[in-house]
């Protein structure tokens, strides 16, 4: 009996103390696993341990882990924090993705931003070498020494005989003035300073009208004509002398231009006008000499701007001894820049301009890009500068080429970087604190392929409008099947009309962004190529 009742406490003590252990270690399961939730909850607040949502596929597979693992090939997965996997459009690229799209990289880096401004110009007179023979007083024309517009004259060369009433009248009295003189020379001061007075008021009317000294007679006999000389040696510019031709005072007959020396006007865009450094050495070159290079002095900057090709009027002067430059011809004007100290720049190929901001691409982390707004300054020829939104040492994309179309908006080109067959991890759903975590399943995220057709076509610039688009004079579009007419399009880049003029022939193309909605992407001027 005795010996039952051992057995039975025994088999009770046994039992009591397995379900004890059982409560304790549940307990502590518990304990253990709602601590832990604690401790990520509040590792979300400053200066604690970020929260660790799951862990993704290193290779960018959609597949996700709410543990570490490692991947069929070893590699760890990569832990995805609070806040990393919600910020918009962080774009993660598996490794493979990044060369097979030649994705480069470079650090953010100060430096001098050289630009070189090539512009258009032409040739033109120089206005302080330009000379009018307009006589002061009523006339005929009796003889035409140079009858031709175009030809080259020498100072002092005989350009036409005029005669004229009043100019007759006028030498004769001063011939009698110098008559009296000469007979009242020895009488009574007082006579003699009179006659002088009348000799030397109407040679004074003579000299007004532009007549020279030796033209004036001495002797006492008028002339009945009187000959005009080329004030400077130069080309008859405008001749409107005819022969036997009544004049009036005042009246230009010619035009003589000094083309020792000429201008040439170049057109700078308005955002570049502040780089031209004045007093500078520019370089000019001439369709019609190829192999020859001119060079003259950066003069003067015009202070108005044109309102329609919104450029600035800058004047170059240069030597023209051998007359190969004539006014009127077509320049390409390369003009020298200011120095500038050295600041913070990015490759032009890193900036995308969606319209209404300007981004480029960072790399947060090997395969990780975000987008990031940023200001821009001078753009060079090769950098650009950064006012603000990124510092000294960050890495940017720079062969973002491939992700810009003219018709993609900041979305389409964050999806682009992605690329078709690359996912963005969905974020995992996590039940009350007494559950366990419940995974949901990835989401791959396609973005729509969109083939957008780019249409070539030639035409002539016009202007650029107020609201930054371009008019264009097209020919026909074969592949859109419209004819020849005068339309606007939008810009994808501004730069794009760099340079241009009113009257350039050039080739573009365009694309439909939207419906109806066309855009350029690309614009040559090929004027200089005929």
């Amino acid at each position: 009996m005795n010996k039952i009742k051992l057995i039975t406490l025994s088999i009770t003590v046994i039992s009591i103390v397995a379900t004890g252990g059982y409560w304790l270690g549940s307990h502590a399961e518990s304990r253990t696993h709602n601590s832990g939730l604690r401790v990520q909850e509040e590792g979300s607040k400053p200066g604690e341990q970020r929260k660790i949502l799951y862990y993704r596929n290193p290779m960018g597979l959609p597949d996700t882990s709410p543990t570490p693992k490692k991947d069929s090939m070893g590699m760890d997965y990569v832990a995805v924090y609070q806040g990393d996997a919600t910020e918009d459009g962080l774009v993660t690229i598996s490794v493979e993705k990044v060369q097979k799209l030649g994705v480069r990289r470079e650090a953010v880096t100060r430096r001098d931003v050289n630009k070189t401004l090539h512009v258009s110009g032409r040739i033109e007179i120089d206005e302080r070498r330009t000379y009018a023979i307009s006589p002061k007083f009523e006339g005929w024309i009796e003889h035409l020494y140079v009858n031709s517009a175009g030809q080259s004259v020498t100072r002092g060369q005989p350009l036409f005989e005029v005669y004229s009433p009043e100019l007759v009248s006028a030498q004769r009295e001063y011939s009698i003035a110098r008559q009296g003189e000469e007979t009242l020379k020895n009488a009574g001061s007082e006579a003699s300073l009179g006659m002088s007075q009348l000799a030397e008021g109407a040679r004074s009317r003579l000299k007004n009208w532009d007549i020279a000294d030796g033209q004036i007679s001495q002797s006492g006999n008028s002339r009945r004509t009187l000959t005009y000389y080329a004030p400077a040696t130069g080309i008859v510019m405008e001749k409107k002398a005819v022969q036997g031709m009544r004049f009036l005072p005042g009246e230009t007959l010619y035009q003589i231009a000094d083309l020792s020396r000429v201008w040439v006007i170049a057109d700078v865009n308005e955002q570049d006008i502040g780089q031209v450094n004045l007093g500078g050495v520019a370089q000019i070159r001439i369709a019609a000499y190829p192999d020859k290079v001119f060079e003259g002095k950066v003069a003067f900057i015009y202070p108005t701007l044109n309102a329609a090709s919104r450029t600035v009027q800058v004047r170059v002067e240069l030597d023209n001894q051998a007359g190969k430059l004539k006014p009127a011809m077509f320049a390409s004007v390369t003009l020298p820049t200011a120095n500038h100290t050295e600041v913070l720049t990015v490759p032009v190929s890193s900036v995308i301009d969606s319209g209404k901001r300007t981004i480029v691409i960072v790399e947060r982390a090997p395969g990780l890009f975000a987008p990031r707004t940023v200001t821009v300054g001078q753009r060079g020829d090769e950098y650009v500068e950064i006012r603000a939104g990124l510092a000294a040492g960050e890495q940017v994309v720079t062969s973002a080429l491939f992700l810009i179309d003219a018709e993609s908006n900041l979305k389409a080109v964050l999806s682009g970087l992605g690329g078709e067959d690359s996912a963005i991890p969905a974020k995992p759903v996590l039940a009350p604190e007494t559950a366990k975590p419940v995974i949901a399943k990835p989401t791959v995220v396609k973005s729509p392929v969109v083939k957008r057709v780019g249409h070539q076509a030639v035409g002539v610039f016009n202007s650029i409008n107020p609201d930054g688009s371009v008019s264009i004079t097209h020919e026909a579009i074969k592949t859109l099947g419209w004819p020849g007419m005068t339309m606007d399009f939008a810009l994808a880049n501004a730069s794009l009309s760099s340079g241009l003029k009113a009257g350039s022939r050039i080739r573009f193309e365009i694309v439909e962004r939207k419906p109806d909605e066309w855009v350029i992407t690309s614009l040559h001027d090929v004027s200089q190529e005929h």
